[in-house]
């Protein structure tokens, strides 16, 4: 994982590493104006999951696993990435971000419509699912003239191994941008809703592309179309992402294009490829695939992606 020392070492990067007790509603509380929050709620995880940790982990007894630990670590380093960045540039320099736990969601009944849904249900699905049950907590921020200024990333870190119709995750519109103006809203909130698949990551890849995919669903909700293709020549924010030699043999990945920068075939780098838009000639830089039998993953976001995150925020009303 790149080293910026720690999450706090960005001046605005707040990181609430345990629950607050203020938040077993999951409601909002006020923030100061330009901040934008990243929450991070785990879903169901079986008890022999949760054992792996240990009776006197931090988080026995919930569904907060070392897992999601980790998951929620990865995104708070990937935020500092994006607040340096930025700050170097002399850009938001009064923005400030939270990352923070939320408490878990469980599905409710009512998105199910078919039977195959309660086993599989799909992406769409479990996005529904998961607007409703944060409707029901009220915290889902409603649109208004100054709504961007605490607009926030909702991320479900799901246990669905077996789960094919869900895959790695994503997110749909019309809440797929974090911003009411975002392009894909459709005026109800500003709020960004986003999903990835830890227990498919774990079960069939390993912990750093469980990192990698959190980050990377949350990159979704952070870049645009418009933008991607102002800052990488293609409309596919796939395409910010690198594949760089370590050596002969090796490729090391960033957050953006994992599960795209190997062949689309199983087991090509992740266990599984990405059903989404990629063109490995349009990558921010992709090294190629001749001789490639590692594969490694980096935290690290590429400048292309650092950019975009940077500019799509600016084009929401962010400074």
């Amino acid at each position: 994982m790149v080293s910026l020392g720690g999450a706090g070492a960005v001046s605005g990067l707040r990181t609430s590493r345990f629950r607050d007790d203020s938040l077993t509603d999951g409601s909002r509380t006020p923030l100061e104006d330009e901040t934008l929050r990243i929450r991070v709620y785990p879903g169901p995880v079986p008890l022999h999951v949760r054992l792996r940790d240990g009776l006197d982990a931090d988080g026995a007894g919930t569904h907060w696993t070392g897992v999601h630990e980790d998951a929620l670590e990865a995104v708070s380093d990937a935020v500092a990435q994006i607040l340096s960045y930025a700050r170097e540039r002399s850009r938001f320099e009064d923005l400030e971000w939270q990352v923070e736990r939320g408490e878990s969601v469980r599905l409710p009944l009512s998105a199910v419509s078919r039977p195959t849904e309660t086993v599989s249900p799909s992406l769409e699905t479990v996005l529904e699912g998961f607007r409703d049950r944060l409707a029901e907590r009220n915290a889902l921020a409603p649109t208004s003239r100054d709504a961007t200024a605490t607009a926030t990333c909702h991320l479900l870190l799901s246990w669905a191994p077996f789960n094919h119709r869900l895959g790695y995750g994503g997110t749909l519109s019309p809440t797929a941008r974090v911003g009411a103006d975002g392009g894909d809203g459709d005026g109800s909130t500003p709020d960004a809703l986003t999903v990835a698949n830890v227990g498919a990551t774990e079960r069939w890849d390993s912990r750093p592309v469980t990192r990698n995919m959190a980050i990377h669903e949350v990159l979704h909700t952070l870049v645009s179309s418009d933008v991607a293709e102002d800052i990488g020549g293609t409309r596919c924010d796939h395409d910010l992402g690198t594949a760089t030699r370590v050596d002969d043999a090796t490729v090391r990945v960033s957050p953006i294009a994992t599960a795209y920068a190997g062949p689309d075939e199983f087991g090509g780098g992740t266990r599984f490829h990405g059903t989404g838009c990629y063109d490995h000639e349009e990558f921010h830089r992709h090294d190629g695939l001749e001789g490639v039998a590692e594969w490694e993953y980096t935290t690290e976001l590429s400048d292309a992606t650092l950019e975009a995150t940077t500019r799509y925020l600016e084009t929401i009303g962010y400074s």
